[in-house]
Order: C-alpha cells, then sequence, then structure tokens
C-alpha cells in the first residue's frame, strides 16, 4: 500500500513540476526587439592599405641577406587603419576609426554596430576610407530604405563586389 502512495506522490510531483516548466516557458513575453523599430547592423571585416609602399632592394640589400631571405622587394606588415561613417537622414550617427587587428598591425579591421532605427523610409549613407590619404572616402554608397516593424538588414562591405551591399 505504501509503494502506491509513493508512486502517486511521485506523479503529482513530477506534473507540478511540468506545469511549473510550461508556465515558465511561456511566461512573461520576452520581446527581443521593439516593434515599432527595425535593425540595421553595420558589419564587415576588412584590410586597409599597407602603411607604407613596398621598395625594390639594391643588390647590396640582397648580397646581405640569407639566400632564403632574397626577395627583391621589401613591403611592410602593418595596415592603415578604416575611417567609417554611418548617417541616417543626413545626420552622423556613427564615426569611427578601427584599428587594424593582429600582433603586428596587419590584420583586417573589424566594424560591428547596431542600430535601432524609426520604422519608416530612410536614406542611409555609409563611408569608408582605406587609403592613406588624410581626408575624403575611397567607398561611398547611399541606400533608400524602407523599413518595416522589426526588420533586420545588415549593410556588408565587398571589395571585390565594388563596395558595400545591403543584406536583408
Amino acid at each position: 500500500m505504501s509503494s502506491v502512495f509513493k508512486y502517486a506522490g511521485q506523479g503529482v510531483f513530477y506534473a507540478a513540476l511540468a506545469a511549473l516548466i510550461g508556465y515558465f516557458s511561456t511566461t512573461p513575453a520576452y520581446r527581443h526587439f521593439p516593434e515599432d523599430q527595425a535593425l540595421l547592423r553595420l558589419a564587415f571585416n576588412h584590410g586597409g592599405a599597407p602603411v607604407t609602399e613596398c621598395r625594390k632592394r639594391t643588390r647590396e640589400e640582397l648580397a646581405k641577406l640569407p639566400p632564403n631571405m632574397r626577395k627583391p622587394q621589401s613591403c611592410p606588415r602593418g595596415r592603415v587603419s578604416l575611417a567609417v561613417e554611418l548617417a541616417l537622414d543626413g545626420e552622423t550617427i556613427y564615426r569611427d576609426s578601427a584599428k587594424p587587428t593582429g600582433l603586428f598591425g596587419d590584420g583586417p579591421s573589424k566594424i560591428y554596430q547596431k542600430f535601432a532605427l524609426p520604422v519608416g523610409r530612410h536614406k542611409i549613407d555609409v563611408r569608408m576610407r582605406d587609403s592613406r590619404r588624410e581626408s575624403g572616402f575611397d567607398y561611398e554608397r547611399t541606400f533608400d530604405l524602407d523599413l518595416g516593424p522589426r526588420h533586420s538588414m545588415v549593410i556588408d562591405f565587398r571589395a571585390e563586389g565594388g563596395g558595400f551591399i545591403i543584406l536583408k
């Protein structure tokens, strides 16, 4: 008789536990992102230009090097920082200088930023400089976007594709 009460008690306990887990799996309701906004991400990796130009080594310099190190050109490892700007409807909302990664500053610069934007039509201007020049931009692109509630879009950069693109 006691084993019947023991199994019945376990059944009641497990049913109560399952009901508790079921309740907390749906309540309280979690909103990942507000209903009245859209999400825009600026996310890419890109290597800037070398810090200085490659130079041709002289015959004397080559003769001083071991045979396995005799490359005709000497190229720096470092890269320039990327200058990135993002404007929403003519107003700059993001401006940064992304340093190159890597031990010697020779890796790609990494950009990742999220922006919560109001729903509706917007003009997005994105610009980037990846060269040694001091002003201006090497890549510029303007997008006219119609953002709906809880839309999520990514601005990516592909040098071989001509510059900035939108991934929906």
